[in-house]
């Protein structure tokens, strides 16, 4: 059992559920550390492309993996900026084509051993909000306080296509519909830590909820239970 020095509440759940935009809002409320560990293999599938490492070569991604010099920095109270070698790669996180590739990454046991080992090192003082697909389960199985967040795969994707059309993006929402059941099968299906909840989990259907919704009720859960 891997037991953390600081309190941990972990954030799990598929793709386009909200788990960004919540966890870095509990972290700014509670004053906590946030790990996106999402952002970790989507920088890494960004930095395998940057220095053409392929994506079937296992041993040179687990290298990649063990020397990425990635970074967050706060913008706002609901967004965090990843920098990797102190570029802002923001942008290129958010392309559908690097979450795809980061969910295949996420396939490999070198890869996912590497970038387990980084994701403990958030674990600092006064403490962290995780969020990802194994936080509960794998990462962090002795976190304090442990969440799994659900939504339809419709409004999931009518919420992702919302969000690329604002950014300006020319994107098609059958196609990001596609691309997130592909993603939820290829999550839930895999061998090492597959996505599902922890045991101990609390689940909550965000389906007709709004963001602040969803803070709200699970604030409501961390006061209760005495945890800030």
């Amino acid at each position: 059992m891997i037991v953390s020095a600081v309190n941990v509440l972990t954030l799990d759940g598929p793709s386009g559920v909200g788990k960004g935009t919540v966890g870095v809002s509990m972290a700014k409320k509670l004053s906590y550390n946030y790990l996106d560990s999402g952002a970790l293999y989507r920088t890494l599938a960004v930095a395998a492309e940057r220095w053409d490492v392929d994506l079937n070569d296992k041993k040179g991604l687990k290298k990649l993996a063990n020397n990425l010099d990635i970074s967050f920095q706060a913008e706002s109270a609901s967004t965090i900026k990843p920098f990797l070698d102190g570029e802002d790669i923001t942008r290129e996180l958010m392309l559908e084509n690097t979450a795809s590739k980061a969910s295949v990454l996420a396939l490999y046991s070198e890869v996912r051993t590497a970038l387990t080992a980084r994701q403990r090192l958030f674990a600092i003082s006064p403490g962290l909000i995780a969020d990802g697909r194994d936080m509960g389960t794998v990462v962090f199985p002795d976190a304090i306080l442990k969440f799994f967040l659900t939504a339809s795969v419709e409004t999931r994707a009518k919420r992702r296509y919302k969000q690329l059309l604002l950014r300006g993006d020319n994107v098609s929402l059958p196609a990001i519909w596609r691309q997130l059941e592909e993603r939820d099968k290829r999550d839930s299906e895999r061998n090492i830590s597959p996505l599902v909840p922890a045991e101990d989990a609390i689940e909550l259907d965000t389906t007709y909820m709004s963001a602040g919704e969803v803070v709200d009720a699970l604030m409501d859960v961390v006061m209760v239970r005495g945890i800030f």
